[in-house]
């Protein structure tokens, strides 16, 4: 006998709380690790000595206070009841926390309700909904830093050709041609806005975000992914320029939109798909 379904998605999202949780941590390290990385690296090469620098990763230390550095206990640091009970304050300096870290939580428990509710507890679920992690921490993450890191992208490809080998080896074609379509429409793209303006229009990571999308969807969906992206980029751009004048001239990341394209695509493409053909005819 299954659980109530009431229970089962309070559990589900109690989950995705955990797993949002833990994106946070994904989102704020992942690029200080990275930088490090570089830095060690750009040291090398100039034969110049290393740095010693204190141990750092997604383990460790623990869980710090962004502003004093102070730990914070466990029952602070219990997915968004923690941030409540503190009303989004360090229980040390009182300083306001982020509302990145609640915000993240709750995106993780809905996306898990929704994939449930979608496709139910089947496990082509557990991979959609990784999918859909994924795309969260790459958007938040190239929205703070403008990266796209291949830690992430990368995995994100090759799970989506997994997935279509598993479960609809039909599509795997598609799948490929996607991966490959997708980078190199893109990179077309930035040569081309580069040949004109002689900048650059977006980075290498977008590619590789596109070509993740286009090896979970396929290529009939990149047509539709683009258009999504970038209207979604253009409203967001022209108000951000209209509301907010200190944004005016700054590039905004095209990442973002190529998240938010990809959750729709995944979450509702079967219904969109054929709504964006009948439109296209």
């Amino acid at each position: 006998m299954g659980l109530p379904p009431a229970i089962l998605y309070a559990l589900v999202f109690v989950v995705g709380l955990c797993l949002g949780s833990f994106l946070n941590v994904v989102i704020t390290r992942l690029p200080v690790m990275l930088m490090r990385r570089w830095r060690g690296e750009a040291l090398e090469a100039l034969e110049m000595p290393a740095e010693s620098v204190a141990r750092f990763n997604l383990a460790t230390p623990a869980s710090l206070c962004p502003r004093c550095e102070t730990p914070i206990a466990w029952h602070d640091n219990l997915p968004l009841f923690g941030w409540l009970k503190r009303r989004g304050r360090c229980a040390q300096c009182d300083q306001p926390i982020s509302m990145q870290y609640p915000l993240v939580e709750i995106a993780g428990g809905l996306l898990a309700i929704t994939v449930l509710a979608l496709y139910g507890a089947v496990p082509q679920a557990l991979f959609i909904y990784a999918a859909c992690l994924v795309l969260l921490a790459l958007s938040v993450i190239d929205f703070r830093t403008y990266l796209l890191p291949d830690a992430l992208t990368l995995p994100l490809l090759w799970l989506g050709l997994v997935y279509q080998l598993l479960f609809q080896p039909f599509m795997l074609g598609d799948a490929v041609i996607g991966a490959m379509a997708g980078y190199l429409s893109l990179w077309s793209f930035y040569w081309l806005f580069k040949l004109v303006t002689g900048k650059e229009g977006m980075g290498y990571g977008d590619f590789k975000l596109l070509a993740a999308l286009g090896a979970w969807l396929g290529w009939p969906f990149l047509p539709l992914l683009l258009v999504l992206s970038a209207g979604l980029g253009a409203v967001v751009g022209l108000a951000a320029q209209a509301f907010s004048p200190t944004l005016r001239g700054k590039p905004l990341p095209f990442g973002p939109f190529l998240a938010l394209a990809g959750w729709t695509c995944l979450l509702a493409g079967d219904e969109l798909f054929p709504l964006y053909m009948r439109l296209g005819a």
